[in-house]
C-alpha cells in the first residue's frame, strides 16, 4: 500500500502562503507585514517561507502571476459556456468570489499590490507582462463574443481590450478611494451602459 502524505506539498505550502499573506496584509498593510507574520498565521516557520520565496517582493508576484494565471482560466471556462457577450457578462457578475484566490475576492488588495510592486522601477516589466496578458484575455473574449452576434463588433478588440482595462483598474482605483459611493459590480454595469448607449447591446 502507498503511503499517505503527511507533509504538504510545494503548492500546498505556497497555497497557505498565499492566503495568509491576504490576511496580514490586510489587517496590517502591505509595507508592514513581515515575513514572520506571514509565516507564523500560514502556521509554518520563516524556513518554510524561505524555501520557497526568497523575499516578500517575490511572494507578491508570485500571488499576482497566480491570480492572473487563475482569472484567465475562469474566464475562459466561461467563455466556453456563454459565448453571447450579454451571458457572459451576466455569468461573470454571478460568479462566486467565495471560491477564487485571494486577490479574486479582493480586488482591493490586488490594487494595492500593483501599486506596491510597481514602486520599483525595476519589478514593472513583470507587472507589464501581466498586464499584456489580461488584455490578450479580453481581447480574445471580445473577439469569440463578436462572432456570435455581429453587432458586438470591435475594430480594434486589442484596442477596446485596453480601454477596458483600464476602465477596470479605474473603478478599482475609485472603490479604494470611495467605496462608499464606487459598488463592487461598477465596472459590470459600466461595460452594460456603455454598449447601450452605443447600441451594441444585444437586441
Amino acid at each position: 500500500m502507498s503511503r499517505l502524505r503527511t507533509r504538504p506539498t510545494r503548492d500546498d505550502t505556497r497555497d497557505k502562503l498565499f492566503e495568509a499573506a491576504a490576511r496580514v496584509f490586510e489587517a496590517e498593510g502591505i509595507g508592514g507585514a513581515s515575513i514572520e507574520a506571514i509565516a507564523a498565521a500560514a502556521g509554518f516557520t520563516r524556513g518554510a517561507f524561505y524555501s520557497n520565496f526568497k523575499s516578500k517582493d517575490e511572494l507578491i508576484i508570485a500571488m499576482l502571476e497566480d491570480h492572473v494565471e487563475q482569472s484567465i482560466k475562469r474566464n475562459l471556462d466561461l467563455l466556453a459556456e456563454h459565448t453571447d457577450l450579454d451571458e457572459f457578462l451576466a455569468a461573470l457578475k454571478a460568479m462566486d468570489r467565495s471560491k477564487q484566490d485571494p486577490l479574486g475576492r479582493s480586488p482591493l488588495l490586488h490594487m494595492e499590490m500593483i501599486l506596491y510592486v510597481a514602486r520599483a522601477e525595476k519589478r514593472r516589466p513583470e507587472l507589464a507582462k501581466r498586464l499584456r496578458a489580461r488584455r490578450k484575455l479580453i481581447a480574445d473574449i471580445i473577439q469569440a463574443t463578436q462572432q456570435t452576434n455581429p453587432r458586438n463588433h470591435a475594430r480594434n478588440p486589442s484596442w477596446m481590450a485596453s480601454v477596458l482595462l483600464a476602465l477596470e483598474d479605474g473603478f478599482r482605483l475609485h472603490r479604494l478611494i470611495d467605496p462608499e459611493t464606487t459598488p463592487a459590480d461598477s465596472f459590470l454595469r459600466a461595460i452594460t451602459d456603455l454598449r447601450r448607449a452605443t447600441g451594441l447591446a444585444s437586441s
